[in-house]
C-alpha cells in the first residue's frame, strides 16, 4: 500500500523535501512506517523518535494500523509554554 508522509519543518529541512511516499505491506502500522523512513532517509531517523505523528487530521499512536491512502503528517514537538493555571512569579497577576 501507499502512504503519502507530509513533513514537519525540522524534518523537510533534513530530508531535502516536504513531501515522500512510502510502500509498506498492507496491515503496517505508523511504527512500521517510522522504520522505514529510518532505513530511506537516515538524515531525518534521530528525529523520528520524537515526531507527533497525525494521520487523517488525528494525533496517532505508533501502533495504529495504516491503509493504502493515508496521509500521514509528522511533526516535531515545539518548545515553551506552561502548564494551565501556572502564574509567573516574576509579577503579579493581571487585576
Amino acid at each position: 500500500m501507499q502512504i503519502d508522509v507530509r513533513l514537519g519543518p525540522g524534518l523537510a529541512t533534513a530530508a531535502g523535501g516536504r513531501r515522500l511516499r512510502v510502500v509498506l505491506p498492507h496491515g503496517a502500522t505508523v511504527e512500521n512506517l517510522l522504520e522505514r523512513l529510518r532505513a530511506l532517509e537516515p538524515g531525518i531517523a534521530a528525529g523520528l523518535d520524537s515526531a507527533l505523528p497525525v494521520v487523517a487530521g488525528s494525533h496517532a499512536s505508533r501502533g495504529q494500523r495504516l491503509a493504502d491512502g493515508d496521509q500521514v503528517a509528522l511533526l516535531m514537538p515545539v518548545a515553551g509554554g506552561a502548564a494551565a493555571n501556572r502564574q509567573s512569579k516574576r509579577r503579579a497577576p493581571w487585576p
